[in-house]
């Protein structure tokens, strides 16, 4: 990849708002993430080989607020980029429901990502007060799947 399809990218990236883009051709692998707090987005251009090579660019595109969150409760967010669901397969019961008790290491939905199901778990216990994502939608890094009510 030339240097000028790289900043391409980025203004991509930055002009779209979209939190991770990842470009293979051959040997050569660039991926952009921005990031949501410092609003930086970060390249990753390998030279002749996978190992890679990192430079910030910054960026003035920031993450919304999730809409429908109580202030006292926690968010879980998406740690990866991918597809939303909330059962384990098509026809099965959600992992939680709104109303639900949940405990760390608790299943709350498998995000998708290159083939690969990545099971997401509630890092505290309390109860789910708000589910903030559609099944089958696809996620972005950082953004907001459920409010969780942390027991007292």
């Amino acid at each position: 990849m030339s240097n000028e399809e790289i900043k391409q990218l980025i203004q991509l990236v930055i002009e779209s708002g979209i939190a991770e883009l990842e470009v293979q051709r051959g040997d050569n692998r660039v991926r952009i993430q921005a990031r949501g707090a410092s609003n930086e987005t970060f390249v990753a251009v390998p030279a002749h080989s996978p190992v890679a090579a990192v430079a910030p660019v910054h960026s003035a595109a920031a993450a919304p607020a999730p809409n429908g969150a109580p202030q006292d409760s926690t968010l879980v967010k998406s740690p990866i980029v991918g597809t939303y669901y909330d059962s384990p397969s098509p026809g099965a019961p959600p992992f939680v429901k709104v109303g639900d008790s949940v405990e760390p290491g608790h299943v709350l939905c498998i995000i998708e990502s290159m083939k690969l199901m990545n099971e997401i778990e509630a890092e505290v216990s309390g109860t789910v007060v708000a589910k903030l994502m559609e099944n089958g939608r696809p996620v972005e890094y950082g953004e907001a799947l459920f409010a969780i009510r942390p027991r007292s």
